[in-house]
């Protein structure tokens, strides 16, 4: 018989501490029982897509799976599942790129009049989860605040593009004065809301039935609003993991895209083991610099939209093929064994895709998915009709069950998608 260990135990010795992984006798509920990791989620989005005739394979045989960009994550092969012939249904926005916004939402017609957005499948996931993390979610982004989450009122969450501000916020310890500060916002944030919740109540008394259904669901956002702050404000007096990991440097250069890129990724298996949160989106907006590098001379985004210049199409395979690597990369931390039972990749899923097919022609059908890790059964390349796409939404309904999140749709999915 054991006695159970602190997750917060460290190893200590000439004034330098480095942080025991998660044991198998760290289970804070059990105890003496082996620790089950939890399910986890991150989804990656290269809004100008993938360069389809490089990525995908011509058939689903097994002797054909191979491409240019499948020989980049050729370690990781039996780790992911690509997946071509889905998309999401009415994507036809005002403007061409407006199918950002809708990438993890699937909302209908981006950006036409009367366009109001709808929750995003991580923000849906991190409703049902609840504060059991510090942070229900988490959105990066590799160039601005802009974010592809959303909630259910259509309101974008921005995105944090400074690993140095991510792990401030996540693992290091704030001032007496910041504590002090952040405690009289949450009670400033809670009087207001009281007040305009007993006025609404006075309100009530005097309006129609149909004025006071309005006011029942203005009622019923204010007590959700009041329950976010309490459990943002129980986390202040819980201490923050101890990582023995240096504060990453800022990339200051917007036109280092890789750079950016690359510090991003090699923050998310530290805040998955730290368990900080179970849910991140990262998104690699759509650029209009010049990116550093090598043989590359012209804007990303002016690639993209390649005219099937072979020139330009070199150019822009140069540039996903650095993108893909950092995926790779990325991949091969999350294989790497970091708590009990295995590899964090085991019980991660791992979305990367675009909202775009073909960026050249801003189609935003036959999208470029690859699912890795989260348990599934990989190393397969699932062709669904790439004349008639199956939803997308039908794959987000098989992650959110993934996540042990019991649900039997999401937006525009007809069923849940299986292979």
């Amino acid at each position: 018989m054991h006695t159970p260990i602190s997750r917060r135990t460290a190893l200590k010795a000439s004034g330098i501490a480095i942080t025991l992984p998660l044991l198998e006798s760290m289970n804070p509920a059990i105890g003496r029982e082996v620790a089950t990791p939890p399910k986890r989620m991150v989804l990656i989005c290269n809004t100008l897509g993938l360069y389809s005739p490089s990525l995908f394979p011509k058939t689903t045989s097994d002797e054909s799976d191979r491409t240019e960009y499948l020989d980049l994550l050729k370690e990781h092969r039996d780790d992911f599942t690509l997946f071509s012939g889905l998309s999401h249904p009415d994507q036809n926005g005002k403007e061409p790129h407006d199918t950002e916004m809708t990438w993890l939402s699937a909302a209908r017609n981006p950006g036409l009049g009367g366009f109001k957005n709808s929750i995003s499948l991580d923000q849906f996931a991190a409703s049902k989860l609840g504060h059991i993390t510090r942070f229900p979610s988490i959105a990066l982004s590799s160039k601005s605040q802009e974010s592809q989450s959303y909630t259910s009122n259509g309101v974008m969450l921005p995105a944090y593009d400074r690993p140095s501000t991510v792990f401030a916020k996540l693992f290091l310890d704030g001032s007496p004065q910041e504590l002090r500060r952040q405690r009289q916002r949450l009670a400033d944030g809670r009087s207001i809301l009281d007040a305009v919740a007993e006025q609404t109540r006075s309100l009530n008394r005097q309006t129609s039935s149909h004025d006071r259904r309005q006011l029942d669901e203005y009622l019923a956002a204010i007590r959700a609003a009041e329950k976010e702050v309490a459990e943002t404000e129980a986390w202040l007096d819980r201490p923050k993991p101890r990582v023995d990991e240096k504060p990453p440097q800022d990339i200051a250069d917007s036109a280092d895209l890789i750079g950016r890129i690359r510090a991003l990724m090699n923050l998310i298996p530290l805040i998955l083991q730290t368990d900080s949160t179970r849910i991140v989106t990262v998104v690699i907006p759509s650029d209009h610099s010049v990116p550093k590098i090598q043989g590359v001379t012209a804007e990303h985004h002016n690639l993209s939209h390649h005219g099937r210049d072979p020139q330009k199409i070199e150019q822009l395979k140069t540039i996903e093929t650095e993108i893909l690597k950092c995926f790779d990369g990325f991949l091969t931390r999350m294989a790497q064994p970091r708590e009990v039972g295995g590899r964090l990749l085991d019980q991660t899923s791992v979305l990367f895709g675009s909202n775009l097919g073909n960026a050249n022609s801003h189609d935003p059908s036959n999208l470029p998915i690859i699912l890795a890790g989260g348990g599934y059964k990989h190393g397969q390349y699932i062709a669904n009709d790439r004349s008639s796409n199956t939803p997308l939404c039908n794959l987000f309904v098989n992650l959110l069950n993934n996540m042990r999140i019991e649900t039997e749709s999401f937006a525009t999915s007809t069923g849940k998608l299986t292979w």
